[in-house]
């Protein structure tokens, strides 16, 4: 993954884009300003930004530019790990279980997708 790590105001766009694949600039403004407000022309300068960055690739479409993200959000949070937590997945989870109000249904429901994971890399090997 590219060193150019994404702004706030830009992984709300990719989290938009990882959402929708594909888009363009009329619909991540519009699930963009469904949670808040924010111009049209933002949105476009911000993915016109992240296209130069080499965060979102674009294409032409009968006059209209369609955008997509080129790293998946698995790619961004393993990216993450690797520069803040030197790839520690265990500092990572017990930072943030540490650092979030975590309920005892959350704390259980993390236990099965731990041991579902768990099973799934067993049938892997």
């Amino acid at each position: 993954m590219s060193e150019t790590t994404p702004t706030e105001r830009e992984l709300d766009v990719l989290k938009v884009l990882w959402e929708l694949g594909e888009a363009k600039v009329r619909d991540v403004h519009e699930a963009m300003c469904s949670q808040q407000d924010c111009a049209f022309t933002t949105v476009q300068t911000l993915l016109r930004i992240m296209a130069d960055k080499g965060l979102v690739k674009q294409r032409l479409e009968q006059r209209a530019l369609l955008y997509t993200p080129i790293y998946t959000r698995e790619q961004v949070s393993s990216h993450f790990l690797t520069r803040v937590f030197d790839g520690a997945l265990d500092k990572l989870v017990l930072n943030m279980l540490q650092a979030e109000d975590v309920s005892p249904g959350e704390m259980r429901e993390l236990e099965r997708l731990i041991a579902k994971a768990r099973r799934d890399k067993q049938k892997g090997d």
